[in-house]
């Protein structure tokens, strides 16, 4: 990752959490960290969640949220998505390949988009941060497999699942092979 400036740290305690450690609930988060890159450019900021009990056995939970301060979707990548969901009749964003699919959702659309025989291209997001972001502004969706079918965003695993059932899918997809 790139940066230019000053690491910074801040931890926030907030007033509820001094109190005695054995009268606090478990899993509260007792405390913030913030982790930033001042200057120009900035990695993703991370902020972390932790509570910490010393009573018993050790009990500790931490939960890590990240974030992106800019836009993913550069107008290079947008050109890049463009040409590629308009290049093929169908294209499946997916976490994993075709053939090792690395998520259940995605293995789910892979099975349906085989036992149609249609012919369709595959991108494994999970080797690119900046690809995953970026199609989730791209689609206005946020979750992933994202199927593409003539250039348009049709939709997730559910919806996809949803138009296999009512036959809308088949019907789509005989339309998209036919032009």
């Amino acid at each position: 990752m790139w940066s230019v400036g000053a690491f910074n740290s801040i931890t926030i305690t907030p007033p509820s959490a001094s109190f005695a450690v054995n009268k606090a609930p478990i899993n509260t988060p007792t405390s913030l960290h913030l982790h930033y890159f001042s200057g120009p450019l900035r990695p993703l900021p991370s902020f972390s969640l932790s509570n910490h009990s010393s009573f018993g056995p050790q009990l500790s939970y931490k939960r890590t949220v990240s974030f992106r301060c800019s836009a993913a979707l550069t107008p290079e990548l947008k050109n890049t998505l463009d040409k590629v969901v308009t290049s093929h009749k169908v294209v499946l964003f997916m976490k994993g390949t075709r053939d090792f699919p690395q998520c259940g959702f995605s293995n789910t659309v892979v099975q349906i988009l085989k036992s149609l025989n249609v012919p369709f291209e595959t991108i494994n997001i999970l080797e690119n941060e900046l690809l995953r972001q970026g199609l989730k502004e791209y689609s206005s969706w946020p979750t992933f497999p994202q199927l593409y079918v003539e250039g348009e965003f049709f939709g997730g695993c559910d919806i996809t699942v949803e138009a296999y059932k009512t036959g809308e899918l088949q019907e789509l997809l005989e339309k998209a092979m036919c032009s």
